[in-house]
Parts: structure tokens; C-alpha cells; sequence
């Protein structure tokens, strides 16, 4: 026997909005040649929900709302949030700038290097983690301000571009938010590095 049709409507994404990537000052052109541009995440004044909590707030009160249904389980959350930016974050952004830059143009994005002419800053402004619940889910939202400066003249900007609502999602089911965060991410590394290809290369 046939399973209904409507079955199938029962798998679907809601809310989901465009990510919308801005050029605000400054051009590429300073990139052509570089073979590596350090990179910088900077988290310290991210707003977190559609209530704009900030980082701490939001920790204890995830962190309490998990306790109550599991003891225990919203201390190990707390770990897994505070690893989450350098295992999982950092790792997909920039894997995705470096699989359109380095092969190509031999161009490497990485932390730490701190000789590299040319530092980008990817400052975290929002998060939205999303939720997943089997047949319903709305993905991550990540809202980042990048800007390039020279590494030895962090004033002297030379591009910044806004981010808006990078979706994060995955095929399947993802039921943890720093994991849907990280696609995010990652989505953001891709988007960023297609503009910078369209307008400088």
C-alpha cells in the first residue's frame, strides 16, 4: 500500500530566509597575489535569539531550561557550546574560504599568521541556532561583519561587508545547535569567497 502524499508534506523546512551578503566600503583588489591573509573571530558582542540576549544571558538560561529535563545535561551543554567555535565554527569557515582560494589561486586562509600582510576579522554579530524536531526544523541563522585590515595597522580598514542570516542547515536530521551554527558558518566562508572571486579575480 502507498503511503499518503501528505505524509511527504510532513518532512518540510519553515523559515527559512535568504542570506544577504553586502559590500559596505573598500574592494578586493589588494588580494590579488597574497599567498596567505590571517584570519581573526571575534565573539565578544554577539546577540544571540529574537531577543537579542547576550552570550551569557543566553547560556544560563539554555543551560537551565536543559537541566530541567535531564539533570546534568545542561553543564555538559555548556562545554559543548564553549568548544564549539574553535572544533567546529572556525574549522568550517575556513575550510570553505580555502577550498575555493588555495588550490586555484594558492592562496591560504588560516589563524595565526601573524606575518601575513593582511588580517580578516570575522566578527559575529547574531546567532540564531534553529531547532530540529524529526519532521520540522528551521535552520541556524548566522549574521557576521567581515573586514580586512592590515595586520601591522588594525585601523586602517580596508573592506568590510555585512552578512545577514547564512542559513545553517544540513541534509537530515541535526539536533545539535552548534552543529547547525557551524553550517552556518560555513555557508558564510562559501558566499564570502564567491564574491571575492566575482569582484576581484
Amino acid at each position: 500500500m502507498k503511503k499518503p502524499i501528505t505524509l511527504v508534506c510532513l518532512f518540510i523546512i519553515v523559515g527559512v530566509s535568504a542570506q544577504k551578503m553586502k559590500i559596505k566600503t573598500g574592494n578586493f583588489d589588494f588580494l590579488k597575489g597574497q599567498p596567505e591573509i590571517n584570519v581573526e573571530f571575534q565573539y565578544g558582542n554577539m546577540k544571540l535569539l529574537k531577543k537579542n540576549l547576550p552570550e551569557e544571558q543566553y547560556i544560563k538560561e539554555h543551560a537551565a531550561e536543559l537541566e530541567e529535563k535531564t539533570k546534568g545535561k545542561g553543564e555538559t551543554w555548556k562545554k559543548q557550546w564553549a568548544a564549539a567555535p574553535e572544533l567546529i565554527w572556525q574549522p568550517k569557515f575556513l575550510e570553505l574560504m580555502n577550498r575555493y582560494f588555495f588550490k586555484d589561486h594558492n592562496m591560504n586562509f588560516a589563524e595565526g599568521l601573524s606575518e601575513a600582510k593582511y588580517t580578516l576579522i570575522v566578527e559575529t554579530v547574531w546567532l540564531y541556532p534553529g531547532w530540529d524536531a524529526g519532521v520540522m526544523k528551521q535552520p541556524a541563522k548566522v549574521t557576521t561583519l567581515l573586514k580586512f585590515v592590515e595586520t601591522a595597522n588594525r585601523d586602517k580598514v580596508l573592506t568590510e561587508i555585512t552578512s545577514e542570516n547564512a542559513p545553517g542547515d544540513q541534509w537530515g536530521s541535526s539536533f545539535s545547535n552548534e552543529d547547525r551554527l557551524g553550517e552556518g558558518y560555513a555557508k558564510t566562508g562559501k558566499s564570502f569567497a564567491k564574491l571575492i572571486l566575482k569582484k576581484a579575480f
